[in-house]
Protein backbone atom coordinates (compact mmCIF):
# COMPACT_ATOMS: atom_id res chain seq x y z
CA UNK A 1 0.00 0.00 0.00
CA UNK A 2 1.57 3.58 -1.07
CA UNK A 3 0.57 6.03 1.97
CA UNK A 4 0.83 10.14 0.81
CA UNK A 5 1.05 11.95 3.51
CA UNK A 6 0.42 16.04 3.52
CA UNK A 7 1.57 18.01 6.06
CA UNK A 8 4.23 14.82 6.96
CA UNK A 9 6.75 17.15 9.45
CA UNK A 10 4.17 17.83 11.54
CA UNK A 11 4.12 16.66 15.23
CA UNK A 12 1.04 14.27 14.79
CA UNK A 13 1.34 13.23 11.23
CA UNK A 14 5.10 12.50 11.31
CA UNK A 15 5.44 9.59 13.62
CA UNK A 16 2.26 8.60 12.28
CA UNK A 17 4.00 8.11 9.03
CA UNK A 18 7.43 6.54 10.87
CA UNK A 19 5.28 3.63 12.00
CA UNK A 20 4.07 3.07 8.37
CA UNK A 21 7.22 3.39 6.89
CA UNK A 22 8.47 0.66 9.50
CA UNK A 23 5.58 -1.64 9.28
CA UNK A 24 6.16 -1.97 5.48
CA UNK A 25 4.18 -0.16 3.84
CA UNK A 26 5.35 2.80 1.09
CA UNK A 27 5.40 6.11 2.22
CA UNK A 28 5.75 9.61 0.51
CA UNK A 29 4.38 12.96 1.82
CA UNK A 30 4.90 16.62 1.25
CA UNK A 31 4.83 20.03 3.78
CA UNK A 32 4.82 23.74 2.94
CA UNK A 33 7.72 24.60 4.41
CA UNK A 34 11.38 22.29 5.91
CA UNK A 35 12.18 21.92 9.38
CA UNK A 36 14.19 19.62 11.40
CA UNK A 37 11.44 17.65 11.73
CA UNK A 38 11.39 17.18 7.60
CA UNK A 39 15.56 16.15 7.88
CA UNK A 40 14.36 13.95 10.84
CA UNK A 41 12.30 12.30 8.82
CA UNK A 42 14.46 11.83 5.75
CA UNK A 43 17.29 10.39 8.12
CA UNK A 44 15.10 7.97 9.13
CA UNK A 45 14.31 5.89 5.72
CA UNK A 46 11.42 8.93 4.23
CA UNK A 47 13.54 9.66 1.63
CA UNK A 48 10.52 10.96 -0.65
CA UNK A 49 9.21 14.37 0.95
CA UNK A 50 8.84 17.23 -0.95
CA UNK A 51 8.42 21.19 -0.15
CA UNK A 52 5.79 20.89 -2.68
CA UNK A 53 2.00 20.64 -2.39
CA UNK A 54 1.04 21.56 -5.33
CA UNK A 55 -1.78 19.70 -7.73
CA UNK A 56 1.26 18.93 -10.08
CA UNK A 57 3.33 17.56 -7.71
CA UNK A 58 1.00 15.11 -6.01
CA UNK A 59 -0.41 13.98 -9.66
CA UNK A 60 3.21 13.12 -11.00
CA UNK A 61 3.89 10.81 -7.36
CA UNK A 62 0.54 9.29 -8.31
CA UNK A 63 1.52 8.34 -11.70
CA UNK A 64 4.63 7.22 -11.05
CA UNK A 65 3.10 4.88 -8.02
CA UNK A 66 -0.08 4.62 -8.02
CA UNK A 67 -1.35 6.19 -4.38
CA UNK A 68 -3.95 4.24 -2.09
CA UNK A 69 -4.31 6.48 0.77
CA UNK A 70 -3.78 10.43 1.14
CA UNK A 71 -3.48 11.33 5.25
CA UNK A 72 -3.46 14.66 5.67
CA UNK A 73 -3.18 16.95 8.83
CA UNK A 74 -6.14 19.11 10.27
CA UNK A 75 -4.89 22.06 9.70
CA UNK A 76 -5.05 21.43 5.64
CA UNK A 77 -8.89 21.49 5.28
CA UNK A 78 -9.02 24.01 7.84
CA UNK A 79 -6.78 26.78 5.96
CA UNK A 80 -7.46 25.63 2.54
CA UNK A 81 -10.69 23.57 2.04
CA UNK A 82 -9.61 23.27 -1.38
CA UNK A 83 -6.14 22.56 -1.32
CA UNK A 84 -4.83 20.69 -4.24
CA UNK A 85 -3.71 18.05 -2.74
CA UNK A 86 -7.14 17.21 -1.59
CA UNK A 87 -8.86 18.83 -4.68
CA UNK A 88 -6.56 15.55 -6.49
CA UNK A 89 -7.47 13.13 -4.13
CA UNK A 90 -11.61 13.48 -4.81
CA UNK A 91 -10.67 13.60 -9.09
CA UNK A 92 -8.85 10.86 -8.96
CA UNK A 93 -10.95 8.70 -6.12
CA UNK A 94 -7.86 7.95 -3.97
CA UNK A 95 -8.98 7.21 -0.19
CA UNK A 96 -8.69 9.97 1.99
CA UNK A 97 -8.97 11.27 5.23
CA UNK A 98 -7.56 12.98 8.68
CA UNK A 99 -4.92 10.70 10.76
CA UNK A 100 -7.32 9.25 13.27
CA UNK A 101 -8.97 7.48 10.28
CA UNK A 102 -5.56 6.16 9.15
CA UNK A 103 -4.91 5.14 12.52
CA UNK A 104 -7.93 3.26 13.37
CA UNK A 105 -7.59 1.20 10.58
CA UNK A 106 -3.98 0.79 11.47
CA UNK A 107 -4.85 -0.86 14.75
CA UNK A 108 -7.26 -2.96 14.05
CA UNK A 109 -5.48 -4.25 10.95
CA UNK A 110 -2.49 -4.92 13.45
CA UNK A 111 -4.70 -5.90 16.61
CA UNK A 112 -2.91 -3.02 19.06
CA UNK A 113 -4.72 -1.95 22.37
CA UNK A 114 -4.48 1.63 22.55
CA UNK A 115 -2.91 3.43 26.05
CA UNK A 116 -4.56 7.14 24.93
CA UNK A 117 -2.85 10.08 27.08
CA UNK A 118 -4.75 13.01 26.86
CA UNK A 119 -5.16 16.20 28.36
CA UNK A 120 -4.60 20.01 28.33
CA UNK A 121 -1.17 19.69 29.50
CA UNK A 122 1.64 17.27 30.07
CA UNK A 123 0.54 14.56 27.49
CA UNK A 124 4.18 14.39 25.37
CA UNK A 125 5.61 14.27 28.16
CA UNK A 126 3.59 11.72 29.87
CA UNK A 127 3.57 9.79 26.67
CA UNK A 128 7.36 9.44 27.11
CA UNK A 129 7.75 8.78 30.12
CA UNK A 130 5.22 5.29 29.68
CA UNK A 131 6.97 4.71 26.20
CA UNK A 132 10.31 5.10 28.38
CA UNK A 133 9.39 2.97 31.55
CA UNK A 134 7.82 -0.10 29.77
CA UNK A 135 11.12 -0.34 27.67
CA UNK A 136 13.03 -0.42 30.92
CA UNK A 137 10.41 -3.55 31.81
CA UNK A 138 11.54 -5.00 28.22
CA UNK A 139 7.57 -5.12 27.08
CA UNK A 140 7.11 -4.84 23.46
CA UNK A 141 5.10 -1.58 21.76
CA UNK A 142 4.14 0.63 19.29
CA UNK A 143 3.71 4.32 19.91
CA UNK A 144 3.61 7.77 18.65
CA UNK A 145 4.71 11.06 20.55
CA UNK A 146 4.76 14.53 19.41
CA UNK A 147 8.73 15.34 20.13
CA UNK A 148 11.84 14.01 19.54
CA UNK A 149 13.59 11.81 22.31
CA UNK A 150 16.43 10.35 22.53
CA UNK A 151 15.34 6.79 23.81
CA UNK A 152 13.95 6.27 20.68
CA UNK A 153 11.97 7.21 17.34
CA UNK A 154 9.00 9.84 17.98
CA UNK A 155 6.75 6.84 16.06
CA UNK A 156 7.99 2.81 16.48
CA UNK A 157 6.23 -0.26 15.24
CA UNK A 158 6.91 -3.33 16.84
CA UNK A 159 5.32 -6.76 15.55
CA UNK A 160 5.44 -8.30 18.89
CA UNK A 161 3.48 -5.57 20.59
CA UNK A 162 0.21 -5.94 22.10
CA UNK A 163 -0.77 -1.92 23.14
CA UNK A 164 0.22 1.26 21.31
CA UNK A 165 0.81 4.05 23.28
CA UNK A 166 -0.88 7.18 21.71
CA UNK A 167 -0.27 10.87 22.39
CA UNK A 168 -4.33 11.38 22.11
CA UNK A 169 -4.65 15.09 20.78
CA UNK A 170 -8.11 16.77 21.70
CA UNK A 171 -7.63 19.11 18.87
CA UNK A 172 -10.24 18.82 15.93
CA UNK A 173 -11.65 15.99 18.01
CA UNK A 174 -8.84 13.97 17.31
CA UNK A 175 -8.87 11.51 20.51
CA UNK A 176 -12.74 10.68 20.07
CA UNK A 177 -11.82 8.43 17.33
CA UNK A 178 -10.70 5.96 19.31
CA UNK A 179 -11.77 3.44 21.89
CA UNK A 180 -8.82 3.24 24.34
CA UNK A 181 -8.23 -0.09 26.58
CA UNK A 182 -6.59 2.57 29.27
CA UNK A 183 -6.80 6.64 28.64
CA UNK A 184 -4.30 8.37 31.31
CA UNK A 185 -6.07 12.31 31.80
CA UNK A 186 -2.96 14.27 32.24
CA UNK A 187 -4.55 17.58 33.73
CA UNK A 188 -7.93 19.70 32.06
CA UNK A 189 -8.15 23.12 31.79
CA UNK A 190 -9.69 24.83 28.37
CA UNK A 191 -7.69 25.14 25.21
CA UNK A 192 -8.42 25.27 21.44
CA UNK A 193 -11.00 27.79 21.12
CA UNK A 194 -10.52 27.81 17.32
CA UNK A 195 -12.61 24.41 17.88
CA UNK A 196 -14.61 24.36 21.53
CA UNK A 197 -15.74 27.81 21.71
CA UNK A 198 -16.57 27.23 25.28
CA UNK A 199 -15.27 25.53 28.06
CA UNK A 200 -18.45 23.20 28.63
CA UNK A 201 -17.84 22.03 24.64
CA UNK A 202 -13.86 21.60 26.05
CA UNK A 203 -15.37 19.06 29.16
CA UNK A 204 -17.81 17.74 27.47
CA UNK A 205 -15.33 16.32 24.88
CA UNK A 206 -12.96 14.88 27.34
CA UNK A 207 -16.14 13.62 29.22
CA UNK A 208 -17.15 11.48 26.10
CA UNK A 209 -13.19 10.25 25.69
CA UNK A 210 -13.30 9.00 29.35
CA UNK A 211 -16.37 7.14 28.33
CA UNK A 212 -15.01 5.62 25.43
CA UNK A 213 -12.31 4.01 27.45
CA UNK A 214 -12.50 0.81 29.45
CA UNK A 215 -9.93 2.23 32.21
CA UNK A 216 -9.00 5.27 33.01
CA UNK A 217 -6.09 6.59 34.86
CA UNK A 218 -7.20 10.53 36.37
CA UNK A 219 -6.71 13.21 38.98
CA UNK A 220 -9.27 13.98 41.74
CA UNK A 221 -9.04 17.38 41.28
CA UNK A 222 -9.72 16.68 37.07
CA UNK A 223 -12.82 14.30 38.54
CA UNK A 224 -14.37 17.56 39.52
CA UNK A 225 -13.73 19.83 37.17
CA UNK A 226 -15.43 17.48 34.97
CA UNK A 227 -18.21 16.67 37.27
CA UNK A 228 -17.95 12.66 36.22
CA UNK A 229 -19.09 10.34 38.76
CA UNK A 230 -16.72 7.75 40.21
CA UNK A 231 -16.95 4.13 38.86
CA UNK A 232 -15.01 1.06 39.10
CA UNK A 233 -12.97 1.37 36.17
CA UNK A 234 -11.87 4.49 37.04
CA UNK A 235 -8.29 5.24 39.04
CA UNK A 236 -8.49 8.30 40.83
CA UNK A 237 -5.41 9.69 42.07
CA UNK A 238 -4.61 12.34 45.00
CA UNK A 239 -3.58 15.64 43.62
CA UNK A 240 -1.63 16.22 47.32
CA UNK A 241 -0.65 12.36 47.92
CA UNK A 242 3.01 12.92 49.86
CA UNK A 243 4.38 9.90 47.85
CA UNK A 244 4.81 12.47 44.56
CA UNK A 245 7.19 14.75 46.55
CA UNK A 246 9.03 11.41 48.68
CA UNK A 247 9.40 8.97 46.44
CA UNK A 248 10.06 10.94 42.87
CA UNK A 249 13.52 13.01 42.30
CA UNK A 250 13.00 14.22 38.92
CA UNK A 251 12.73 18.73 38.26
CA UNK A 252 9.70 20.15 38.63
CA UNK A 253 6.31 19.47 40.37
CA UNK A 254 4.48 18.79 37.05
CA UNK A 255 7.49 16.53 36.17
CA UNK A 256 7.10 14.40 39.00
CA UNK A 257 3.02 14.59 38.89
CA UNK A 258 3.27 12.66 34.93
CA UNK A 259 5.52 10.21 36.44
CA UNK A 260 3.39 9.65 39.43
CA UNK A 261 0.50 9.08 36.90
CA UNK A 262 2.51 6.77 34.73
CA UNK A 263 3.69 4.44 37.18
CA UNK A 264 0.29 3.83 38.82
CA UNK A 265 -1.44 3.55 34.93
CA UNK A 266 1.62 1.15 34.61
CA UNK A 267 0.88 -0.63 37.20
CA UNK A 268 -2.78 -1.10 36.20
CA UNK A 269 -1.08 -3.02 33.27
CA UNK A 270 1.97 -4.42 34.78
CA UNK A 271 0.35 -4.77 38.30
CA UNK A 272 3.52 -8.01 38.86
CA UNK A 273 6.30 -4.96 38.79
CA UNK A 274 6.16 -2.93 41.87
CA UNK A 275 4.77 0.34 42.41
CA UNK A 276 8.09 1.81 44.12
CA UNK A 277 10.19 -0.26 41.10
CA UNK A 278 8.41 1.87 38.84
CA UNK A 279 8.89 5.14 40.40
CA UNK A 280 12.73 4.32 40.49
CA UNK A 281 12.79 3.62 36.78
CA UNK A 282 11.00 7.08 36.19
CA UNK A 283 13.43 8.94 38.40
CA UNK A 284 16.31 8.02 35.70
CA UNK A 285 13.59 9.46 32.38
CA UNK A 286 16.07 11.55 30.17
CA UNK A 287 13.94 14.30 29.37
CA UNK A 288 11.74 15.00 26.17
CA UNK A 289 12.82 17.41 23.41
CA UNK A 290 11.33 20.96 23.80
CA UNK A 291 10.61 19.95 27.34
CA UNK A 292 12.41 22.13 29.48
CA UNK A 293 15.23 20.90 27.25
CA UNK A 294 18.55 22.18 27.65
CA UNK A 295 20.50 23.63 24.62
CA UNK A 296 23.72 22.31 25.18
CA UNK A 297 26.15 23.45 27.13
CA UNK A 298 24.23 26.56 28.81
CA UNK A 299 21.93 27.17 30.83
CA UNK A 300 19.40 28.52 28.03
CA UNK A 301 16.38 25.50 27.86
CA UNK A 302 13.61 25.58 25.29
CA UNK A 303 9.79 24.52 26.05
CA UNK A 304 7.17 23.78 24.36
CA UNK A 305 5.14 25.69 27.07
CA UNK A 306 2.37 27.57 25.23
CA UNK A 307 -1.06 27.72 27.70
CA UNK A 308 -1.08 29.98 31.09
CA UNK A 309 -0.61 26.17 32.79
CA UNK A 310 1.88 25.03 31.02
CA UNK A 311 4.06 28.27 31.16
CA UNK A 312 3.50 28.06 35.11
CA UNK A 313 4.66 24.45 34.97
CA UNK A 314 7.88 25.73 33.42
CA UNK A 315 8.63 28.71 35.62
CA UNK A 316 8.73 26.53 38.55
CA UNK A 317 10.52 24.06 37.41
CA UNK A 318 13.45 26.74 36.10
CA UNK A 319 12.54 28.11 39.88
CA UNK A 320 13.91 25.45 40.67
CA UNK A 321 17.10 25.06 39.50
CA UNK A 322 17.83 29.20 39.00
CA UNK A 323 15.78 31.00 42.19
CA UNK A 324 14.89 34.05 40.88
CA UNK A 325 17.76 34.53 37.73
CA UNK A 326 15.42 33.70 35.00
CA UNK A 327 15.54 35.71 31.74
CA UNK A 328 12.19 34.56 29.75
CA UNK A 329 11.94 34.69 25.68
CA UNK A 330 8.34 34.59 24.76
CA UNK A 331 7.04 33.33 21.21
CA UNK A 332 3.34 33.00 21.47
CA UNK A 333 2.08 29.71 19.57
CA UNK A 334 -0.64 31.50 17.66
CA UNK A 335 -2.13 34.87 17.40
CA UNK A 336 -5.49 33.49 18.09
CA UNK A 337 -4.44 31.97 21.22
CA UNK A 338 -2.61 34.73 22.43
CA UNK A 339 -6.02 36.86 22.15
CA UNK A 340 -8.03 33.45 24.16
CA UNK A 341 -5.27 33.98 27.18
CA UNK A 342 -4.76 37.37 27.41
CA UNK A 343 -6.22 38.47 30.28
CA UNK A 344 -4.04 35.26 31.76
CA UNK A 345 -1.10 37.43 30.69
CA UNK A 346 -1.10 40.17 33.37
CA UNK A 347 0.61 38.12 36.09
CA UNK A 348 2.21 35.17 34.25
CA UNK A 349 5.67 36.35 34.16
CA UNK A 350 5.61 38.07 37.64
CA UNK A 351 8.96 38.00 39.72
CA UNK A 352 11.56 37.17 35.92
CA UNK A 353 13.99 39.17 35.93
CA UNK A 354 13.73 40.34 31.96
CA UNK A 355 10.98 39.25 29.58
CA UNK A 356 11.98 39.30 25.94
CA UNK A 357 9.07 39.09 23.26
CA UNK A 358 9.28 38.43 19.81
CA UNK A 359 6.37 38.08 17.13
CA UNK A 360 4.33 35.10 17.79
CA UNK A 361 4.67 32.00 15.84
CA UNK A 362 1.51 31.65 13.23
CA UNK A 363 -0.54 29.08 12.34
CA UNK A 364 -4.58 28.61 11.91
CA UNK A 365 -5.05 31.66 12.32
CA UNK A 366 -8.65 33.45 12.70
CA UNK A 367 -8.23 35.98 10.05
CA UNK A 368 -10.85 38.29 11.89
CA UNK A 369 -8.82 38.64 14.86
CA UNK A 370 -6.08 41.72 14.69
CA UNK A 371 -2.98 40.31 15.09
CA UNK A 372 -0.72 41.49 18.59
CA UNK A 373 2.55 42.39 18.51
CA UNK A 374 5.07 42.02 20.77
CA UNK A 375 4.51 45.62 21.99
CA UNK A 376 0.34 45.12 21.99
CA UNK A 377 1.51 41.81 24.09
CA UNK A 378 3.76 43.71 26.68
CA UNK A 379 1.39 46.24 27.14
CA UNK A 380 -0.84 43.29 28.86
CA UNK A 381 1.71 42.69 30.93
CA UNK A 382 1.41 43.95 35.01
CA UNK A 383 3.07 47.45 35.41
CA UNK A 384 5.91 45.77 37.15
CA UNK A 385 7.10 43.64 34.29
CA UNK A 386 6.45 45.74 32.02
CA UNK A 387 9.68 47.82 33.60
CA UNK A 388 11.23 44.88 32.57
CA UNK A 389 10.14 43.18 29.36
CA UNK A 390 11.10 44.28 25.74
CA UNK A 391 9.72 43.83 22.52
CA UNK A 392 12.83 41.51 20.44
CA UNK A 393 12.83 40.00 17.23
CA UNK A 394 15.30 36.73 16.16
CA UNK A 395 17.97 38.69 15.27
CA UNK A 396 21.40 39.43 16.42
CA UNK A 397 20.40 42.06 19.16
CA UNK A 398 18.61 39.65 21.02
CA UNK A 399 21.23 36.80 20.15
CA UNK A 400 23.70 38.94 21.79
CA UNK A 401 21.17 39.81 25.06
CA UNK A 402 20.71 36.00 25.62
CA UNK A 403 24.74 35.64 25.52
CA UNK A 404 24.90 38.55 27.94
CA UNK A 405 22.14 36.50 30.19
CA UNK A 406 24.15 33.39 29.82
CA UNK A 407 27.44 35.03 31.25
CA UNK A 408 25.88 37.22 33.72
CA UNK A 409 25.14 33.14 35.12
CA UNK A 410 20.89 33.84 34.55
CA UNK A 411 19.04 30.78 33.18
CA UNK A 412 17.26 31.91 29.84
CA UNK A 413 14.13 30.25 29.81
CA UNK A 414 12.71 30.38 25.80
CA UNK A 415 9.15 29.18 25.64
CA UNK A 416 8.48 28.69 21.98
CA UNK A 417 6.53 26.80 19.43
CA UNK A 418 9.01 24.60 17.13
CA UNK A 419 9.19 23.95 13.86
CA UNK A 420 10.22 25.81 10.47
CA UNK A 421 11.37 29.49 11.49
CA UNK A 422 10.41 29.61 14.96
CA UNK A 423 12.60 30.58 18.22
CA UNK A 424 13.59 26.90 18.79
CA UNK A 425 14.81 26.17 15.64
CA UNK A 426 16.72 29.92 15.82
CA UNK A 427 18.28 28.91 18.84
CA UNK A 428 19.37 25.70 17.73
CA UNK A 429 20.71 27.38 14.38
CA UNK A 430 22.62 29.61 16.99
CA UNK A 431 23.61 27.98 20.22
CA UNK A 432 23.90 24.39 19.75
CA UNK A 433 27.54 24.60 18.42
CA UNK A 434 28.76 26.70 20.41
Amino acid sequence: MHVYFSGIGGTGIGPLALIAHQAGLQVSGSDKQDSQYIQYLRKHGIKDIAIDQSYEHIAAIHAANPIDWLVYTSALPMEHPNAPELCFARDNNIRNGKRDTFLSNFLKAKNLAMIGIAGTHGKTTTTAMAIWLLQQLDKPITYSVGAKIGFGEMGHYDPAATFFIYEADEFDHNFLSFHPDLAIITGVDWDHPDIYPTRKEYYEAFRTFLGQSKQAVIWQTDMKRLDIAQTDKMLILDDEDPLIIKELTLPGMVNRRNAWEVANAVHQVYGQTSLYELLGYLNNFPGVSRRFEQIKPHLLYSDYAHTPPKIRGALQTAREAAGNNIVVVYEGLHNTRQHFIKNELTHLFDGVKKVYIVPSYLAREDESLPLMTPSDLKSLLSTEVQEHAEPAALNEKLLNSIRQHLTDGDLVLCLTAGGGGSLDEWLRQNFSAD
